[in-house]
């Protein structure tokens, strides 16, 4: 799938962690909402809670930003 969001996270593995990448290169493994806003700011991206909603600015795989817990 080719995603035009710079910020793609991956479906939850059986450990509740989501792989994220920004612009292509791995950035980090969030286990929450948190986690995501973190990797958004170390990047110099937006971390408004609007953000996360934001399909321009992040593609969601196999579960949505209220999704963890190896549960989507």
């Amino acid at each position: 799938m080719d995603s035009h969001a710079p910020v793609v996270v991956l479906p939850p593995s059986p450990d509740g962690g989501r792989q994220v990448t920004i612009h292509g290169e791995d950035v980090g493994i969030a286990y929450s909402l948190f986690d995501v806003l973190d990797l958004l700011r170390d990047a110099g991206l937006p971390t408004e809670d609007r953000a996360v909603d934001d399909p321009e600015l992040i593609e969601w795989r196999g579960g949505g930003p209220y999704d963890w817990n190896g549960a989507a």
